[in-house]
């Protein structure tokens, strides 16, 4: 069943960024957020991350295999 719903310009504007910025749809975000009670705020954060994690990737920025290998150490995964 499919609602319609009057969201704010600004929600709005929120919602679009967050479509252009992910791989999620309009509908996705909004289920995430009302079924997950991840407010656009969190998602905005968390796309935020994920996109500064890649740029710090591609310019190089990586763990070195000693700190990778002391957290596989920790949980046991070496």
């Amino acid at each position: 069943m499919k609602n319609n719903v009057e969201i704010s310009e600004d929600l709005n504007r929120r919602i679009e960024m967050l479509t252009s910025r992910s791989t999620l749809t309009r509908d996705q975000i909004i289920e995430d957020a009302l079924s997950h009670g991840r407010s656009l705020a969190w998602q905005e954060k968390w796309i935020a991350g994920v996109q500064a994690g890649i740029e710090s990737a591609d310019r190089g920025d990586f763990a070195k295999e000693e700190e990778i290998a002391a957290v596989l150490n920790k949980y046991g995964q070496a």
